[in-house]
């Protein structure tokens, strides 16, 4: 009986990372290390995503975490028009608590054990720091600081991409794409949210805020003052409820869903979080709301264009002209939905769908391209 159970099981499991190609865990009981990696795709090359950190309540919510940041991954690679492929990384644990530099050596141990299918860096949870002590196993890293050969914070492209997808989003709704005298309701004051609202607050903008940290309410309200600028705090799930016009969810995924739905009377959703809708179907809600919704791969995308740049040696110029584009991508993205009358995430996705599979017939990354410098470090 118990054969028969565990048979079941695993064909759960693989009924779960049915569109993945490979999912790893990894467990070091020397320093604790308990993590999941998932390559989704590796089409266009290697696979290319962010590790976060989180205590997870169980390991199938890590497993669900993971699957579904791989995946979003690919489409946001194929998005921003760079040659990798979609993985994620997830380590189970307190970021204030269980971080340690041998549990992140550990880590990388199992990132070279990849070969080069999976390069990785910084996420929720994680600093650039931590990967320094990472990148003692592997070079399979991007985004430390510069100082160890890295290109630095990429929050901060990530962040610029966000305000790119508000000026896109606003440039649909009211015909300009000016910041100023519009409020926004930012959910998450860590790295990205942070320079979304100082940005937004130069420009004259009225901010909702909450994060779960008083230092970063205590920070964006003293930054507010010396503008002489409209901050007002709200907690936990108020800001859903806010009279903004456009919500910036820049905190965690699964926001989007039937519990939130019904009480948002934004006229936008923007913002930074990755898979901000629990299901697909919300999309096609939000539509039938009239609330306009950014597809969060196309407008997050600032930071992978950051590291996937790094690969082949920094150009700070050409990042930020690849970050401009998410502002025209965008509004593609909005004019497709309204031509074919569908959602804009359906859009998005059949947008990076039509992408992939043309780029697949003549891109063959492994054999035939001049190889990304991955020893740049070294």
């Amino acid at each position: 009986m118990n054969t028969v159970t565990n048979q079941w099981k695993a064909v759960d499991i693989f009924t779960q990372i049915r569109d993945h190609e490979q999912v790893v865990f990894c467990n070091d009981k020397n320093t604790g290390l308990k993590a999941i990696i998932a390559i989704h795709d590796t089409t266009l090359g290697p696979a290319l995503g962010g590790c976060r950190m989180y205590p997870y309540a169980t390991v199938e919510d890590a497993l669900f975490d993971v699957l579904r940041l791989s995946k979003g991954m690919t489409y946001k690679c194929l998005a921003a028009d760079v040659d990798f492929g979609g993985g994620k990384a997830v380590i189970i644990g307190d970021p204030h608590k269980d971080k340690t530099p041998e549990l992140f050596r550990a880590f990388g141990q199992f990132v070279e054990s990849l070969n080069g299918r999976f390069y990785t860096g910084t996420d929720m949870g994680t600093t650039p720091d931590d990967f320094v002590h990472a990148m003692k196993e592997t070079n399979c890293i991007v985004g430390v600081p510069e100082e160890y050969g890295g290109s630095g914070d990429s929050s901060v492209p990530t962040a610029l991409g966000v305000i790119y997808g508000i000026q896109a989003t606003n440039k649909v709704i009211w015909g300009s794409d000016e910041l100023h005298g519009k409020t926004y309701a930012i959910q998450g004051l860590g790295k990205v949210g942070r320079k979304v609202a100082e940005r937004l607050l130069k420009e004259g903008a009225d901010l909702y805020v909450c994060d779960i940290h008083p230092t970063a309410i205590e920070a964006i309200v003293s930054y507010a003052k010396k503008l002489g600028a409209n901050v007002k705090v709200v907690q936990g799930t108020e800001i859903y409820r806010t009279d903004a016009d456009i919500f910036v969810p820049c905190a965690f995924g699964n926001v989007v869903n039937d519990n939130t739905i019904h009480v948002l009377k934004v006229k936008a959703i923007v913002g930074s979080a990755n898979n901000q809708l629990l299901d697909v179907r919300h999309g096609q809600l939000l539509k039938e709301k009239g609330i306009l919704y950014a597809p969060d791969y196309i407008v997050n995308a600032g930071g992978l264009i950051q590291v996937a740049d790094e690969l082949y040696g920094l150009n700070k110029e050409r990042v930020l002209q690849k970050t401009k584009a998410i502002y025209s991508t965008l509004l593609h993205i909005y004019s497709r939905a309204e031509a074919d009358h569908i959602t804009t995430i359906e859009a998005a996705n059949r947008f990076c769908e039509e992408r992939l599979q043309q780029r697949s017939r003549r891109n063959d990354f492994f054999t035939h391209r001049k190889q990304p410098k991955w020893d740049i470090r070294r």
